[in-house]
């Protein structure tokens, strides 16, 4: 029996082996068709030709008695993927971008959901990323503006614990420009040196937001003192270089396996569905062809006037541009006066919305461009 186990494991092992393979060859087969969307002025997502895929895809797999709803899930996401690179590529291609290094900064350190996130938007479209890691976000923003570093990732908000404040107040003080988001699931860990029981954990660590997006967990741990720290990795890290058993730190399986810790609990989130949309900054913006689905990113000063933000938000129902988000923050030095940040839908060289942000311009005391760039989150990307 264990021979002929260790056999089927064998053929698994072939059969994974040539699916790679065959995404592999299908990338390569992506990115000729990039060479044909280039300069080509329909849209780059074809909606037409995905749904007749997934149609042949359904019945490709009703044929070979594989789920119909697994088959379509798994093309969904390699569509989604084929799409991501023809975006970035096509928005690379039109800001002339051909280094095969880029430089990004990032808060935390090795293991830390921001390093993961930096991959994930760069690696397939540079030979060589080079990540490096500071301890607050400030200093990670500063690095770009020095010139240290071409981009800086910053997380901007979380399903579960909600906006991250630090980034806008970043946003609205620099002069940075929003050139790309990037979404992650964030699936939080217990870690520990060794396989213990939970009732011999006695001190946490995690970052402040990581602990916030954990706390129905945390509250069944009743003799456990939980605390801040710099970040997700770094108390893995601290774990680790403590020695302590009675020490654990909230992080993800990547920190687990850099740090060699052991993973007590998985999925800590009060949430199941747990995602943090970070932005990528630069020193410079970038232009975005009109055949990309956009996203623009304001910071809107009302004028101290009754209905001010309606009127402002009217511009937008006005030209039909819609509204993903609308966030208040404290105006600095200002007591009970606010700015806003929103993202809306659409290109700013885009006749309606380069009329609506003229429009806006004249009806609030200030407003700035943030940045326009390639949406990733929200709608069918979500």
């Amino acid at each position: 029996m264990p021979n002929k186990l260790d056999s089927i494991r064998k053929l698994l092992d072939q059969t994974d082996k040539t699916i790679v393979n065959a995404l592999a060859k299908r990338q390569e087969l992506v990115r000729e068709v990039l060479s044909f969307k280039i300069g080509d002025k329909k849209n780059i997502r074809d909606v037409e030709r995905e749904d007749q895929l997934l149609n042949k895809i359904a019945e490709l797999a009703r044929q070979a008695g594989l789920d119909r709803y697994f088959a379509e899930q798994l093309f969904k996401d390699i569509i989604h993927h084929s799409v991501r690179f023809q975006t970035h590529s096509l928005v690379d291609h039109q800001n002339e971008k051909k280094d095969t290094l880029v430089k990004v900064a990032y808060q935390g350190t090795d293991g830390a959901f921001s390093h993961q996130a930096a991959f994930r938007h760069f690696e397939e479209r540079y030979t060589e990323v080079l990540c490096f890691g500071y301890d607050t976000f400030q200093e990670a923003a500063q690095a770009v503006e020095d010139e240290k570093v071409d981009y800086a990732i910053l997380p901007i908000e979380n399903t579960t614990a909600g906006s991250i404040n630090e980034t806008y107040d970043i946003l609205g003080s620099r002069s940075l420009h929003i050139v790309g988001e990037e979404a992650i699931r964030v699936i939080h860990c217990l870690l520990a040196l060794e396989k213990v029981p939970l009732n011999r954990i006695r001190r946490i660590l995690s970052h402040p937001q990581a602990i916030a997006q954990c706390t129905q967990f945390l509250a069944k741990l009743h003799s456990c003192k939980v605390e801040s720290y710099i970040d997700t990795a770094m108390s893995a890290k601290k774990v680790l270089d403590d020695g302590d058993l009675s020490q654990a730190a909230i992080a993800g399986s990547y920190a687990a396996e850099i740090y060699g810790l052991q993973i007590l609990e998985r999925d800590l989130a009060n949430q199941p569905e747990n995602f943090t949309r970070f932005v990528i900054v630069s020193r410079e913006p970038v232009a975005v062809d009109r055949q990309i689905p956009c996203k623009t990113s304001l910071l809107m000063a009302t004028r101290h006037e009754e209905g001010s933000l309606i009127q402002c938000l009217k511009v937008l129902d006005e030209h039909n541009i819609n509204m993903t988000k609308l966030e208040s923050r404290p105006r600095p030095n200002e007591p009970w006066k606010y700015l806003f940040y929103l993202d809306i839908e659409g290109n700013i060289q885009n006749t309606d919305v380069r009329l609506a942000l003229e429009e806006l311009e004249q009806k609030s005391s200030s407003l700035k461009v943030l940045g326009c760039y390639p949406a990733q989150v929200g709608g069918e990307e979500q």
